[in-house]
This record gives C-alpha cells, structure tokens and sequence, in this order.
C-alpha cells in the first residue's frame, strides 16, 4: 500500500469536486526563496490617524460612530453599488451583465490594539451576533441572493488597515465557490437524505487524525483536501443551513472556537498570524437550500515560519493546487500548540 505521508497523491475536495495535489515529499528539500524580517508591531489602543477607530473622520469623509461594541457601515469605496441598472450584454462570444450589491465594513472593536485571538470570548460572541443581524438584514431584500462575511487579517493578505475588522459583501448572484459547493451538497443530499458536511464531520470526528479543537457544539479541522498549508475548516457537529439558527449557547461555543483557533495560529510562529477567514453559507434567494451546513475556512498564507510564505504560482495557476505538507501533518502541529496565547506567557 502507498504511503501517502511520504508519496505523491491526489486528494477529492468533496464540497467543491475538485482535486488537490499533495507532495509531502518535497519537504525535505533546502529552502532557497525570499525570507522577510519579522515586523512586530506595539499597536494602541486608539490611533487618531485610523479610519476606523471610533469618532476619526474616514477617507470618504464620513464621521464613524463613537461605538464602544461592535459596529458596521457601508463601505465607502464599495466593489458593489446597490444602484446598478439590470442589463445584459451579448456579442458573439463576448458576454457581461450588471451586477448590484452591498459592500458592508464590520468593526470588530473599538480598540485598534486588538486581533480576535486576543479579544475577550463575550466580545467575539458580540461579533457573531452582528455578523447574524447583518446577515438576516441583508438577506432579507429583494436584490440580494447571497451574503458573503469575511476577515483579511494582515498586510500579508492585503489588509489597508490593522483595526480589527471584516467585510459583508452581499450580492444579486450567488459567486462560484458557492455555486460549487451549491451543486455538491445538493446531490449529496438528494442521494443520501443526510449532510454531505455533517457526515464528513462524523467521519472526521471518528478517526481524530485531522481534528484541532472540539467543543460541545463545533469542531475545527484541517479539511483532508486542504489546499494551504495550515488551512483550518470549523463548522457545527449539527446542520445549521445558516448562522441565523444558531442557540445562544451554539453562538457563544462558536465565540470559543474562533478564539481557540486563531491562538493556536498566533502560537504557531508566535506573531500575529495573517489569513483570510470566511463563512459560507445557505444562499438567500428563498429556494429551498435543506442541503446547507454553514462553516468558516481559514486561508493562512505561512508556510514554514513567519517569513516563508505559500504562493499559488507555476502550476497552481495553469493546473491544480498544490501543497506540501499533508493535512495530517498540519493538523498535528497545530493541535499540539498551547492553548493560551503566547503573549501572556
């Protein structure tokens, strides 16, 4: 039988259906590429010169709130505008049409000093029970069929701004990656009258080889067809289609997780880890989506310390993605990491 700890192989993204290429092999190899300095940074607790600290005027010229809990706004520089006329364009081959949404900023504290690993588990439940408003809200109107949430931690990941904060892009279409996790857990579910997610958890939660954190109501995971070297899935042991149907007890356990996890990442190179979080979930075009069970990725771009990081090049971009290290391996890394976060050592 093939070793696939020390082989080259194929991994099946089941929400997706697509393919991974593993080559755990290739970690033994020298390392030769760019290395960068580590900048730690001692942020305040309020910056005057921050666009999204509380009471600072933002570059679109808007006044924020003085808000002491969590808060959110329209973007100002939004990537969708909710004003946009329907039309379609067809010639020849060459196709477009409008697309109209909203663009939403979610202000995850008032202190500029803080990242979610480090924020108290009732401030994160604070952030969870915006996120639902918002979702409820947004998904309520007409125009919009899907609400995406999302968090670009790091300037490594793009990030203009380090107060702790995400986004809510809400849309008229449902994006692709929904699409495709749309079409698989809809067969799944037609086939097997069960969750396609929910009973690949409870094979997961079985075999405990790519477990990181368990609670009473979620479980984090290194997905077995991870793509990034430390990429993290956790979602609930129940089929929730939402997180709108979330118990108040299911919502603080899911604060816990969040923290859990991000701390373990924080501890993982001991800095302030950067990645890209999001939350997909059931669209919100009223058909009927009994298939759905919500969960949140983190896509973390460090690979073997805080200054080598995985880029998508070569033949990711022409082929297949492609990792390193097996899922296995990550998740055994990070589930041995402390559980309380290094800086209050």
């Amino acid at each position: 039988m093939v070793d696939f700890n020390d082989n080259s192989h194929r991994r099946y993204n089941i929400l997706t259906g697509e393919w991974v290429l593993v080559s755990p092999h290739r970690t033994k190899r020298p390392w030769q590429g760019k290395e960068e300095d580590v900048v730690v940074e001692e942020r305040p607790s309020y910056d005057p010169s921050c666009y999204l600290c509380p009471g600072n005027e933002r570059a679109g010229g808007h006044t924020n709130e003085n808000y002491k809990e969590p808060w959110s706004f329209v973007n100002d520089f939004a990537a969708l505008k909710n004003d946009v006329p329907q039309a379609k364009f067809k010639s020849g081959l060459l196709k477009a049409e409008s697309e109209s949404g909203i663009c939403k900023v979610v202000c995850f504290s008032p202190d500029h000093s803080l990242t979610l690993p480090v924020m108290e588990v009732s401030d994160i439940e604070k952030v969870i029970a915006l996120w639902q408003h918002e979702f409820r809200e947004l998904g309520k109107k007409t125009d919009i069929n899907h609400v995406q949430i999302f968090e670009n931690k790091g300037a490594t990941m793009g990030c203009s701004n380090p107060h702790p904060h995400g986004q809510i892009w809400a849309q008229r279409t449902i994006p692709q990656e929904v699409s495709k996790k749309n079409k698989q857990l809809r067969e799944y579910w037609n086939n097997n009258k069960s969750s396609l997610l929910g009973d690949y958890i409870n094979e997961e939660l079985e075999l405990k080889e790519r477990i990181i954190v368990e609670t009473e109501f979620f479980v984090a995971l290194v997905p077995y067809w991870a793509v990034w070297p430390y990429e993290v899935m956790i979602a609930p042991k129940k089929q929730h289609r939402t997180i709108l149907t979330l118990s108040a007890e299911e919502r603080l356990d899911y604060a816990k997780i969040i923290k859990a996890v991000t701390i373990k990442y924080d501890n993982l190179f001991k800095i302030s880890f950067p990645y890209s979080s999001g939350i997909h979930q059931a669209p919100t075009d009223g058909q009927d989506w009994d298939s759905w069970h919500f969960h949140m990725s983190f896509y973390p771009p460090l690979l073997r310390s805080a200054t080598v990081k995985k880029f998508m090049v070569g033949y990711e971009m022409f082929a297949t993605p492609q990792r390193d290290i097996t899922a296995e391996m990550a998740a055994k890394t990070l589930r041995n990491l402390a559980d309380e976060h290094y800086t209050k050592k």
